[in-house]
């Protein structure tokens, strides 16, 4: 069996490198690398640190509007099914790197493995939720990390090739934290950073939701962040940095720390010594959940609702107010942590045989 795999953002490097490996048993895989991130920091460094094999084709698409970007991507991925020839197409999550591999396949009749099937926010003005959505009806074999998304995808008339494997993040974090403890060139990003375990508060922004009311939006958000009694770490994507940095100049904030994106490896140990994580993250907010780290996200709704169980995930509104608010007052309840909605950290192993059984 061969299958193509499609990536093209940071979390999906992450959730290919448990899957990669499991998959090394079962079939030939062939890995593709749209560049939809293609800043070193968002893309090289992950395959240096977690191991992925160097993509058979990089593809080099780059930014750009939503249609340019997926209408570029949906052509040269049917450039490199037609010379590969594939049993399956592998994508993951809900980026246009997701969309494009699973067009591409499914016009040429290839049948599309999906990796995260099933998460909904229920706000279609979200390009990620049309991303999901839309690659969860074009395909075959749809790998559901909780019994949550399974079901969104009944009340959507689809249940056949639906199997709730637990999620492959669960995986890469049981697995790479451990690593990441162990590794003194990344556990010295405390004293690079010149901060102190649970003494500092991690944020991450990169949605367009939150980014495209522009200046006064990021100064919304940096005016909660400034009243926070820890210093708040941000990690700043490339394309967010010069609003940032705008507005860090203009409001004169002064407990924000603009960082460079850090690897995964550093992210982890990042995120699991927070005393809180701020984010508008669909993969952090859950990551912190996995680490037992209280999070605010900066949305109106989530995908992962199971995260919101008492009190370790809430959602604030883009306003000063209520991030304040909720960042300060929000109290958890370890008991609602009794049961792990997520599986048991064999994800991969799971996807990897439902695949070979299939190929059988």
């Amino acid at each position: 069996m061969k299958i193509v795999t499609v990536v093209g953002a940071r979390p999906q490097f992450v959730k290919a490198s448990v899957v990669s490996e499991a998959l090394k048993s079962v079939c030939e895989e062939v890995l593709v690398h749209t560049g939809q991130h293609y800043d070193k920091n968002m893309s090289d460094v992950f395959f240096e640190e977690l191991g992925i094999p160097r993509p058979a084709y990089n593809l080099g698409v780059g930014s750009g509007s939503h249609g340019h970007q997926t209408g570029e991507m949906l052509m040269k991925i049917e450039d490199v099914l037609l010379q590969e020839k594939p049993d399956v197409m592998l994508v993951y999550g809900d980026t246009n790197s997701t969309l494009a591999g699973a067009l591409a396949a499914s016009k040429l009749h290839i049948p599309v493995a999906h990796v995260e099937a099933g998460l909904r926010s229920y706000n279609m003005r979200m390009p990620e939720e049309q991303n999901r959505v839309l690659t969860d009806h074009i395909s075959q074999w749809l790998f559901c990390p909780t019994q949550t998304a399974a079901d969104n995808l009944q009340k959507e008339g689809v249940t056949r090739g639906v199997e709730i494997t637990g999620d492959v993040m669960l995986d890469s974090v049981l697995h790479f934290l451990e690593v990441a403890k162990k590794n003194p060139q990344k556990t010295a990003v405390f004293a690079q950073l010149g901060i102190q375990p649970k003494h500092y508060r991690l944020a991450t922004l990169h949605r367009a939701e939150t980014t495209d009311g522009g200046l006064e939006a990021i100064l919304r958000i940096f005016r909660a962040f400034e009243q926070l009694p820890q210093q708040v770490v941000l990690p700043i994507h490339p394309r967010t940095r010069p609003l940032a940095e705008r507005a860090i100049t203009e409001g004169g904030f002064r407990n924000i720390q603009l960082i460079d994106p850090v690897g995964y490896l550093e992210m982890l140990l990042l995120t699991s010594n927070a005393c809180q994580v701020l984010t508008d993250s669909g993969g952090l907010q859950k990551e912190a959940w996995f680490m037992e780290v209280p999070c605010v996200t900066l949305r109106r709704e989530t995908e992962w609702v199971e995260t919101l169980a008492g009190g370790w995930n809430v959602l604030a509104d883009l306003t000063t107010e209520d991030i304040l608010q909720k960042a300060l007052h929000t109290q958890v309840d370890a008991a609602a942590r009794g049961r792990m909605p997520f599986g048991d950290g064999k994800a991969s192993e799971k996807i990897a045989n439902a695949l070979k059984k299939d190929a059988e």
